[in-house]
C-alpha cells in the first residue's frame, strides 16, 4: 500500500504524514519522522528482588511470608519454588508449591537460587 510505518501505538496501517511528523488518525498518535522505530518484538525482563534476570524454568526462594488469598495457609520465608513460568500480568510468576498447589507470585518477593 503506502511506504508509511505503521503507528507505534495502535499499530494502524491508516497513518499519514503532517510536516515533520506521522499521525494516526484512530488513536490520534503523532511522532517524529526521525524517531526511532520502536520493535514489537521487545521481550520484558524479569528480575527478582536482588536485581538478578530470571528466565522460565529457574529455581527461586521466597524471601518473605506471604498470605495465600482466600486461604488461611502462609508461604513461608525460605520456600523454594522450582520450574518457575514467566508471565505477563499482576504477578509475573505461575508456579506449583509442594503442600499448597497452583499459585502467582510477584518478582518481587523471591530471589534467584
Amino acid at each position: 500500500m503506502s511506504g508509511l510505518p505503521k503507528c507505534p501505538l495502535c499499530g494502524s496501517e491508516f497513518t499519514y504524514e503532517d510536516g515533520d511528523n506521522y499521525v494516526c488518525p484512530e488513536c490520534a498518535h503523532e511522532w517524529a519522522k526521525d524517531a526511532p522505530v520502536a520493535s514489537s518484538e521487545q521481550q520484558r525482563v524479569y528480575k527478582d528482588a536482588f536485581g538478578n534476570v530470571l528466565v522460565d524454568g529457574d529455581s527461586v526462594t521466597v524471601i518473605k511470608d506471604l498470605k495465600v488469598k482466600g486461604s488461611s495457609s502462609v508461604v513461608k520465608v525460605g520456600t523454594k519454588v522450582k520450574n518457575i513460568r514467566l508471565v505477563d500480568g499482576d504477578h509475573d510468576i505461575d508456579c506449583k508449591i509442594d503442600g499448597i498447589g497452583a499459585m502467582q507470585l510477584k518478582t518481587e518477593f523471591v530471589k534467584k537460587a
